[in-house]
C-alpha cells in the first residue's frame, strides 16, 4: 500500500513538472513564463520530495532526521517559489520587457 502511495505522489509531482514544462513553451511573454513556473516549484517538487522520503522510509525504516529535512525542504520550496516568482515578474515588468497584448491586467507597470 505504501509503495502505491509513493508511486502516486511521484507520478503526480512529475506530471505537474511536465505540464509546467509544456506551459513554458506555450507562454507568449516572460511574465507568463514566470507565472507558469510557480506550480512546479510550489507543488510538483514537494510532492516528489515527499514521495522520495516515503520510499526511503518503506525500504530503510523510519528516520526522524530524514523527515525533518524533508519538511524543511518542502516549506522552503513553498516560500522561496512564491517570493521568487513575484520578484522575477516585477523585475521583468520594471525593465520594460515586451508583454503580449493579451496580458491583462498589467498592474506591475505602475510606480512603487
Amino acid at each position: 500500500m505504501l509503495e502505491f502511495l509513493v508511486s502516486l505522489l511521484a507520478l503526480l509531482g512529475a506530471a505537474l513538472v511536465l505540464s509546467v514544462a509544456v506551459a513554458q513553451f506555450r507562454a507568449r511573454d516572460a511574465v507568463s513564463r514566470i507565472n507558469a513556473l510557480g506550480p512546479a516549484t510550489a507543488l510538483g517538487l514537494p510532492l516528489i520530495l515527499v514521495a522520495a522520503a516515503l520510499g526511503w522510509t518503506a525500504t530503510q525504516g523510519f528516520d526522524l532526521m530524514l523527515w525533518i529535512k524533508t519538511a524543511v525542504a518542502v516549506i522552503a520550496l513553498m516560500i522561496v517559489s512564491s517570493v521568487a516568482s513575484n520578484v522575477l515578474a516585477r523585475a521583468t515588468c520594471r525593465t520594460d520587457a515586451k508583454l503580449d497584448p493579451e496580458t491583462v491586467p498589467n498592474d506591475l507597470k505602475g510606480e512603487i
